[in-house]
C-alpha cells in the first residue's frame, strides 16, 4: 500500500476525489433532511430528490464514456468540478426563494455534470497504474467510501442541524474547488489523458458519437466475462435504488419517527463500519479467494442480511444487520473494481463505463420510482421492501454462481496465451 502512494500523480487524484465526494456526499444528504422537515406530509419529494441524482445518467450516457476515451481527461475531470461549483450557487439561491422545482432542474443538472467525473478519473486511474495496483486502489477507494458512511452523511446531517441548509451547501461548493485545484495539480502523460490521441470536440458529432458509443457496447458483448458482469449491475442498480432511501424510511415510518434524522445518521455508521472492516481485510480475503468467489459470497451473505433488517423490530438489532451488510458489500465492490480495469483496454475504458453507470442507474431509477409509487399507498410496510430487494440479491448470487466460474477459469486461459505470445522466443 505504501508504493501506491508513492505515486504522486495518484495521491493529488485520490484526494481529489475525496473531496469531490465529501462535498456531493455531505450537501445531499443535508437536502434530504431539510425536505422532509419542510415537506414531511410528501415523502415522495425525498424519492424525487434521489432521482435527481440518478436520473441524469439516462440523459448524457450516450456521451460520457466517448468523452472520457476521446477528450482530455484530467481536463473532465477538473471542469466538472468547477462547473458543479458554480451550480452549487444556484442551488443555494433557488432554496433561498423556495423554489422546489427550479432546485430539483439544479440538482438535475448537477448530477449530470458529476457522471463526467468518474469516467475521466477512473480512466486516469488506471493508466497511472499496474494491473497489480487495481485491486490496492480499489480497496483504498472502498475504505474511502467506508469514512464517508461512517462520518459524511453525519455531519451532513450535524451541518443540517448547527447551521442548516445553507451550512452543508457552502461545505459542497468549497470541496467542488479543492478538488478542481488538485486535479489542474497532476502532471498527467498525454498517452493516458487521450489514449485514442488528441480529438477536438468540434470532432464528436453525433453520428461520431453513436458510433463510438455502439463500439462500447460491442467491446463488451465480445468479452463473456465482463459482459456477465455487467448483466449483474442491473439487479445492483435496483438494489442500489431501494438503498438509497430505505434507511432514512425505516426510521421515520418504522423504528424512530420521532429523532430519525439521528437514528437516519446512525445507519451511516453502522453501515460505514462494516464496509470499512470488511474493505480492511479485502486484501487479506483476495489472497485466500478469487475475486468471483468472493463475489458470489458477498452477494447470498448479503441477501441474507438484508432480509433480517426487513424482520428487525428493533433499532439495535436492524443495526447489526446494518454492520453485517456493509462487511459483505465491501469485498464485492473490491473485487468487482479491481477485476474489471483488468479485462478492459484502457482505450475502451471510458466506453465501459458509458455503458455500466446508464445500466445501474435505469435500474435505480425504476426501482426509486416504484417506491414513489407504491409507498406508502399501496406497500404500507417498508419492511416489504427489504424483502423485494433481498430476493434480487438472492437471484443475482445464483446467476453468477452459474457462470462466473466456467468465465474466470477461460479469461485465465486466454491471459496466460496472451503473456506466452508477448514472451521472447529464446534461441
Amino acid at each position: 500500500m505504501k508504493e501506491i502512494f508513492k505515486n504522486r500523480v495518484f495521491l493529488k487524484l485520490f484526494l481529489a476525489t475525496i473531496t469531490s465526494q465529501m462535498g456531493s456526499t455531505i450537501g445531499n444528504m443535508a437536502f434530504a433532511f431539510y425536505l422532509l422537515d419542510h415537506f414531511s406530509r410528501q415523502p415522495y419529494l425525498a424519492t424525487l430528490a434521489e432521482l435527481m441524482y440518478s436520473l441524469p445518467t439516462l440523459a448524457v450516457f450516450l456521451i460520457v464514456g466517448v468523452v472520457a476515451d476521446r477528450l482530455d481527461r484530467q481536463k473532465i475531470a477538473e471542469y466538472s468540478d468547477w462547473i458543479r461549483a458554480g451550480l452549487t450557487l444556484f442551488l443555494f439561491l433557488s432554496i433561498f426563494v423556495n423554489i422546489i422545482p427550479l432546485t430539483f432542474a439544479i440538482l438535475f443538472i448537477r448530477s449530470a455534470i458529476a457522471k463526467f467525473f468518474y469516467p475521466a478519473e477512473a480512466g486516469l486511474i488506471q493508466g497511472i497504474l499496474t494491473k497489480e495496483q487495481y485491486q490496492t486502489a480499489a480497496g483504498l477507494n472502498q475504505m474511502i467510501f467506508s469514512m464517508f458512511m461512517l462520518f459524511g452523511v453525519g455531519l451532513g446531517a450535524l451541518t443540517y442541524k448547527l447551521i442548516g441548509i445553507y451550512g452543508a451547501l457552502l461545505i459542497d461548493g468549497l470541496s467542488f474547488i479543492m478538488s478542481a485545484f488538485l486535479i489542474r495539480a497532476c502532471s498527467i502523460s498525454d498517452e493516458v489523458k487521450m489514449p485514442n490521441g488528441k480529438t477536438s470536440i468540434k470532432e464528436l458529432t453525433f453520428k461520431q458519437t453513436l458510433q463510438d458509443f455502439k463500439k462500447g457496447g460491442t467491446y463488451i458483448l465480445h468479452n463473456k466475462l465482463l459482459r456477465t458482469l455487467i448483466m449483474g449491475f442491473l439487479i445492483f442498480g435496483f438494489i442500489n435504488g431501494g438503498f438509497a432511501i430505505l434507511p432514512i424510511f425505516t426510521m421515520k415510518y418504522k423504528l424512530a419517527p420521532d429523532n430519525y434524522e439521528w437514528f437516519a445518521s446512525l445507519f451511516a455508521i453502522f453501515f460505514g463500519i462494516g464496509i470499512f472492516t470488511g474493505s480492511s481485510l479485502s486484501a487479506f480475503f483476495g489472497k485466500l479467494f478469487k475475486p468471483h468467489i468472493l463475489m458470489i459470497m458477498g452477494i447470498l451473505a448479503t441477501a441474507v442480511t438484508t432480509a433480517g433488517m426487513g424482520v428487525s423490530d428493533a433499532k439495535w438489532i436492524y443495526f447489526v444487520f446494518v454492520s453485517i451488510t456493509g462487511f459483505m458489500i465491501a469485498p464485492i465492490n473490491v473485487a468487482l473494481a479491481g477485476w474489471i480495469p483488468s479485462l478492459v483496454n484502457p482505450s475502451y475504458m471510458g466506453r465501459v463505463n458509458g455503458w455500466v453507470d446508464p445500466i445501474m442507474m435505469l435500474a435505480q431509477s425504476i426501482a426509486l420510482g416504484i417506491i414513489a409509487l407504491l409507498f406508502p399507498a399501496f406497500i404500507t410496510s417498508v419492511e416489504y421492501i427489504y424483502y423485494g430487494v433481498a430476493i434480487l440479491m438472492f437471484g443475482v448470487g445464483l446467476f453468477y454462481m452459474t457462470t462466473l466460474p466456467r468465465l474466470a477459469r477461460e479469461q485465465e486461459c486466454v491471459d496466460i496465451q496472451a503473456i506466452q505470445k508477448e514472451a521472447p522466443v529464446e534461441g
